[in-house]
């Protein structure tokens, strides 16, 4: 057996976080992250809904979330047509935001506030 050499090593991880990279990253500058959640305080969903982008965070306020909202269409370089909210959040309550041309995004504030995530709300649910 051969042990492997460190330059071969370096040069093995060097690919690895090149390929790790290239996974994470959009394929243009016109594809948009996005990041669905869970996500803790302060820290941004981002969706496409329809045409539309979404911004949304939130703060944990005496065990609730205060969520915060702002939406807009990317092709209005003036920006007049975004919009923006705040609601408050019991935990395990949902809020919706909806476009004309899609299904609504569903934000959901986690057990004790620790949590906000955009939720499925077409999963059908069998108890017997």
């Amino acid at each position: 057996m051969f042990p492997l050499s460190r330059n071969f090593l370096k040069f093995a991880v060097a690919g690895a976080l090149i390929a790790l990279t290239a996974a994470t990253t959009p394929a243009s500058a016109d594809e948009m992250v996005q990041n669905l959640g869970p996500v803790r305080p302060h820290e941004p969903i981002l969706a496409t809904v329809g045409s539309k982008r979404v911004i949304a965070f939130y703060e944990a306020d005496s065990g609730s979330c205060a969520v915060h909202v702002v939406v807009w269409n990317p092709t209005d370089i003036n920006a007049e047509s975004t919009v923006s909210f705040q609601a408050t959040l019991s935990p395990r309550q949902t809020t919706q935001i909806n476009t004309a041309e899609h299904k609504p995004l569903t934000l959901k504030c986690g057990d004790y506030a620790q949590t906000l995530a955009s939720v499925d709300t077409d999963q059908k649910v069998v108890s017997k």
